[in-house]
C-alpha cells in the first residue's frame, strides 16, 4: 500500500508515518519543514519513506507542486492530517485567527484531496483528521471558536467527499484522534500520538463504502455530528 500523510513532521502525522513504515507500506511524508525525527525515520534500514517538504497546504501553488512531484504515483491512503489549534474566546475574539484555522483545518483538506484526485487509486481511502470539538451535538462548554468552527466545517468537507467519491469506490473517514499529548496540546492529553495513530489506522484498514462519511473516535466509537 502507498500512503500520503500531510503534517508528517511531528505529532500524530509522524506517528502515522512510523507505524506505516514499520508494517512495510510505502509512505510519502508531506510537510512544510522536515524534522530530525522524520529524517531519522527515513534513514532507518529498510525504511520506505519519501519526504516532500516545502508544502504549505494553504497554497494552491505548493499543493499543485505536490501533485506534480508525485509523477505517476498512485495513492491508496490519503491522510489529511495537517492542522492547527489556537484559543479564541468570545471575550478575546480574534477573527484573523478564526480565518487562519478555517484555511488550514477545513479548506486545506479539500484543496489537497482535489489536487490529488488523479493520483488516488481505485478503491483508495481518504481520511481527514478532525476533532470531537467539531461536533455540534457534543459542544457543552462553548469557546474555542476558530477550532470548533473549522473542525465542524472539516466534517462537512469529508461528508461531501464521501458522497462525491463513492462512485469511484473511494471511502472517506472523519477521524477524531482523542486528546493527544503533542506540541499542539502543549504536552497535555490522555494518550500518546502512537496510541492515537494505531487506533485511527485500524479504522482506516477496515473502512469500506458501507461506512464512508462517518465520524470516528480513535477508540472505534462513532461520534455524533
Amino acid at each position: 500500500m502507498k500512503a500520503l500523510i500531510t503534517g508528517a513532521n511531528r505529532g500524530i502525522g509522524l506517528a502515522f508515518c512510523a507505524q506505516l513504515v514499520q508494517r512495510g507500506d510505502e509512505v510519502i511524508a508531506v510537510c512544510r519543514e522536515r524534522s530530525v525525527a522524520l529524517d531519522e525515520l527515513g534513514n532507518q534500514s529498510g525504511s520506505n519513506l519519501r519526504i516532500i517538504e516545502g508544502i504549505d497546504v494553504t497554497s494552491d501553488q505548493q499543493v499543485g507542486e505536490l501533485a506534480d512531484a508525485l509523477g505517476s504515483d498512485k495513492i491508496d491512503l490519503l491522510i489529511n492530517n495537517a492542522g492547527i489549534m489556537a484559543s479564541v474566546t468570545l471575550e478575546n475574539l480574534d477573527i484573523a485567527s478564526v480565518q487562519k484555522q478555517f484555511e488550514i483545518n477545513a479548506v486545506a483538506p479539500l484543496r489537497v484531496t482535489h489536487a490529488l484526485l488523479a493520483h488516488l487509486s481505485d478503491h483508495a481511502k481518504v481520511a481527514i483528521v478532525t476533532s470531537r470539538m467539531g461536533s455540534i451535538d457534543d459542544n457543552d462548554s462553548g469557546g474555542s471558536y476558530g477550532y470548533r468552527m473549522s473542525k465542524a466545517a472539516a466534517n462537512m468537507v469529508g461528508r461531501s467527499l464521501s458522497v462525491d467519491l463513492k462512485d469511484r469506490g473511494i471511502s472517506v473517514a472523519l477521524l477524531h484522534p482523542g486528546w493527544v499529548r503533542t506540541e499542539m496540546t502543549g504536552g497535555n492529553g490522555l494518550i500518546d500520538a502512537s496510541e492515537s495513530a494505531q487506533g485511527l489506522l485500524e479504522i482506516m484498514d477496515r473502512l469500506n463504502l458501507d461506512q464512508t462519511g462517518l465520524f470516528w473516535h480513535t477508540n472505534g466509537e462513532i461520534l455524533p455530528w
